[in-house]
């Protein structure tokens, strides 16, 4: 897992999720299946993709029930196809369809963004630039979603505001310029004592010039820029600092933005514009029996 995932953090997305979803109680369940009524339920792949969340989905059924139990029969990262089965959980049948939906709706999502992920990746395999996520998330889901897109081969770029500074164009217009900017943080971190990287954004090549001049950053953004300016820039940057290439970038644009010589490519649709994958969860008849 990633060092953002943590057994806490985990926790608390869990419980918050379950009591959202299930409330006062799943009354579906409780109304129609006995509560120590026995069952097994299989994850069935519906699409071919990148599969995400096996080991988030063990961790909701064992939290919402430890008694369930979970056989993980693929690892996230997996290729898959359509029929292929992910994992079986046994127990109490109530158990299984309380969690089923968050399961799935966690599943399918980390998988639809991994699947993403690693087309986008094997576009620009032939380049030295790596491909990263941003903070275009879904409100609490971000870890989640951060985590698919490292299981499809992405690379994490800051989690949150708290890790990293990035000084975007309000950032620099609100400051009075790129210089005030720079000083202004640099100035900041000393005070506070944190040691924190400096990204800066620039969408010409004069403002990449004005940086150059400025220095004191770790990474300078090319916002919005055309290929070919943008190999200019990196032409201009050279090794003095890390460049990251943004803006809109999709499937049919990212090639020749890596083949310009950028080390990152940040790409929000990674985790705003993704198609879940078809994932179900599907019953095993079973003879009647219930739980000792």
């Amino acid at each position: 897992m990633q060092e953002y995932v943590t057994e806490d953090r985990l926790t608390n997305f869990i419980a918050s999720a379950l009591l959202e979803d299930v409330g006062d109680g799943d009354h579906s369940t409780l109304a129609a299946v006995p509560s120590e009524q026995l069952g097994k339920a299989q994850l069935l792949i519906k699409e071919s993709g990148i599969i995400a969340g096996l080991s988030l989905a063990e961790k909701i059924f064992n939290y919402h029930d430890p008694e369930l139990h979970v056989d993980l029969l693929l690892e996230d990262g997996n290729r898959v196809q359509p029929g292929e089965i992910g994992l079986r959980v046994s127990g109490r049948a109530a158990s299984i369809l309380t969690t089923e939906r968050l399961v799935l709706n966690c599943m399918q999502r980390m998988s639809g963004i991994a699947t993403k992920t690693k087309q986008m990746n094997e576009l620009i395999s032939h380049t030295r630039a790596k491909l990263l996520d941003t903070r275009k998330t879904t409100p609490n889901f971000r870890m989640l979603e951060k985590w698919a897109v490292a299981i499809g081969g992405g690379k994490n770029h800051r989690f949150a505001l708290y890790d990293m500074i990035m000084l975007k164009d309000n950032h620099i217009d609100f400051a009075g310029g790129i210089a005030q900017a720079i000083k202004a943080t640099k100035q900041y971190l000393e005070k506070k004592q944190l040691d924190l990287k400096i990204e800066i954004e620039t969408r010409s090549l004069d403002e990449v010039r004005e940086v150059l001049t400025t220095g004191g950053v770790d990474i300078i953004m090319l916002d919005n820029m055309a290929p070919k300016i943008m190999k200019e820039a990196v032409a201009l940057i050279g090794d003095r600092y890390q460049t990251e290439a943004s803006g809109g970038i999709d499937e049919q644009t990212i090639i020749p933005v890596a083949e310009s010589g950028v080390d990152y490519i940040s790409v929000g649709a990674l985790t705003h514009q993704v198609k879940s994958l078809d994932i179900s969860l599907k019953a095993l008849r079973y003879h009647p029996q219930t739980a000792s």
